[in-house]
């Protein structure tokens, strides 16, 4: 399935909410609060997280070690 038919796949579950990424959350992804690693993704994806205080799916160990994201696994 391609980029653009999975996106209007998953876009018509009701549970799911695609949520900009904007300047605010970019510059709180710089300066997350003790230590995170450096990785911009993943600084992003936890700034974001905790932006909207959704909690995040994910299997990434380091983000869940992180104790300032809610997480569900």
């Amino acid at each position: 399935m391609d980029v653009d038919s999975w996106l209007a796949e998953v876009e018509r579950i009701s549970a799911v909410e695609f949520v900009p990424v904007d300047n605010s959350v970019g510059v709180k992804s710089t300066c997350l609060p003790d230590e995170f690693h450096k990785n911009p993704a993943d600084r992003i994806i936890v700034a974001l997280t905790r932006h909207t205080s959704y909690p995040l799916i994910t299997t990434d160990e380091k983000i869940l070690a992180y104790k300032h994201v809610k997480t569900l696994w």
